[in-house]
């Protein structure tokens, strides 16, 4: 059989590649079926006007991916592959339902996603002078590796920092930036030594830091909630090495754990020489009474490791989170992570110690306070308008987002609905652990980076989609 494949000379792809190309898609296709042999070099070389060592480099490609085998004094021959669906179709199809992804995506106006901030209000001039003022002015640290705990000047602002605005007493020694909560989780498990040990978790929770836990080979103790937060006597009754908890604004649910419950958390962790880990995710927010003190505040036992953000706070895309070592863990942290670099790029720890120390983060703070809570008083009014005795709402007292639980109501027919009129909410069947809610599960409604026009046009397409079924 004449084997000639069809080379252009002026393609931008080299002609190996082109006839690797060919021969593959040939073979993956079945056109040429397993067993046949292909031209020798000298004769592919001659049939299509180009150079030997072009042609073995094809094969050789060929060769290394299990395509075709050479035989002693025989040739190469298409070897047999299993039915993996290699066709035309296959590869065309791929492009066409990225097109329709692209297209479904086009169509949503309105994204009531949690986790996003409010990029207009954003000091975008402010912090593009601290970056430059970073590498105009650089130390030997920005342009290294950086200290292992991170930028000490950093450290010193975030532990002044949460003294004034969070009652956390620690030391800037005491403070360990890393690239985001779950790789702060993962030190943690590591430094703990949690893998096969057992894990307490509020349920629901945070599903990011389940699946880490889990990564680490921790085993997960759901433990239920109250009206008031996390059911003490079930982690009383646990044989939990450590508990993960949000005690300031639960995750996802919303409620604020009380002075009463709090001491008897410190208390566990006291009895059962085991640490509690408090993920203050976005305790800055709270629009309801005074702010609450971090749990951390009444630790006086040094039981409990405290997490912080700047995702909400500041940016995401900083990417620097931070936790608060008790004192007797330092000597561990030392010893046994002293040859871990720093994950946090040193330009924007720079960049973001000079936001700091010139006072610009205190004032983004105090701004975003208040324009959050413009947002969730329209947000709720919004609801009460158009929604009315048809939803409950759960969660309002801080943070970006809230939960809406319907009576009665199919909410994954809600989602669907709301889609095809470009809204998009969300379940939140993912951050229960095993057993959830299936039909009638609340749905969450991130506002932060919404326009409080935008915020109050989804709330009116949702009750629409409510009418559609």
């Amino acid at each position: 059989m004449d084997i000639i494949p069809f080379i252009k000379k002026e393609d931008v792809n080299p002609m190996y590649l082109q006839l690797y190309q060919y021969f593959r898609e040939q073979i993956e296709t079945g056109q040429l079926p397993a067993g046949t042999k292909l031209p020798s070099i000298r004769q592919l070389s001659h049939t299509t006007n180009i150079s030997k060592n072009t042609v073995e480099m094809a094969y050789q490609q060929l060769v290394a991916e299990g395509y075709v085998e050479g035989k002693e004094k025989k040739g190469l021959f298409v070897l047999q592959l299993d039915d993996f669906h290699f066709n035309d179709r296959h590869r065309e199809t791929q492009p066409l339902m990225e097109s329709v992804n692209a297209t479904q995506e086009e169509k949503i106006q309105i994204d009531f996603q949690y986790g996003d901030i409010d990029l207009e209000h954003f000091p975008h001039k402010t912090w593009k002078k601290c970056l430059v003022d970073a590498l105009e002015n650089p130390s030997q640290e920005v342009f290294s590796y950086g200290n292992k705990k991170g930028h000490l000047g950093l450290r010193s602002e975030i532990a002044h920092y949460l003294y004034q605005a969070r009652g956390v007493k620690c030391s800037p020694d005491q403070v360990i930036l890393t690239a985001g909560t779950q790789t702060a989780i993962q030190l943690i498990c590591q430094l703990l030594s949690l893998g096969n040990n057992r894990v307490a978790m509020e349920n629901p929770g945070y599903d990011g830091v389940r699946h880490v836990f889990e990564s680490q080979n921790c085993m997960i103790t759901p433990i239920s909630l109250e009206d008031d937060g996390i059911k003490i006597e079930e982690l009383e009754n646990s044989t939990a090495l450590c508990a993960y908890v949000t005690p300031s604004h639960q995750f996802p649910l919303g409620m604020v754990l009380p002075i009463q419950k709090r001491i008897k958390l410190l208390q566990w962790a006291e009895k059962n020489a085991s640490y509690v880990i408090e993920d203050d995710y976005d305790g800055e927010f709270r629009y309801q009474g005074q702010p609450i003190p971090s749990l951390k505040s009444l630790d006086k036992n040094g039981n409990v490791i405290y997490l912080g953000t700047f995702s909400k706070a500041f940016l995401p895309a900083a990417r620097i989170s931070y936790l608060v070592l008790p004192e007797k863990l330092l000597e561990r942290f030392q010893s046994d992570f002293s040859f871990y670099n720093q994950s946090v790029s040193p330009l924007i720890q720079e960049a973001l110690y000079r936001f700091m120390k010139d006072g610009y983060f205190s004032r983004h703070i105090r701004k975003m306070r208040k324009i959050y809570q413009l947002k969730q008083k329209v947000l709720l009014a919004a609801i009460d308008e158009y929604l009315g005795k048809n939803v409950k709402v759960i969660g309002q007292k801080a943070g970006l987002h809230l939960l809406l639980e319907f009576y009665n109501l199919d909410t994954r027919k809600l989602v669907q609905q709301a889609e095809k009129l470009g809204v998009r909410i969300y379940l939140t069947q993912q951050y229960w652990h095993q057993t959830a809610p299936i039909s009638n599960q609340p749905i969450m409604i991130g506002y932060g980076g919404l326009s409080e026009a935008s915020i109050q046009a989804g709330i009116k397409k949702m009750a629409v989609a409510l009418k559609c079924y």
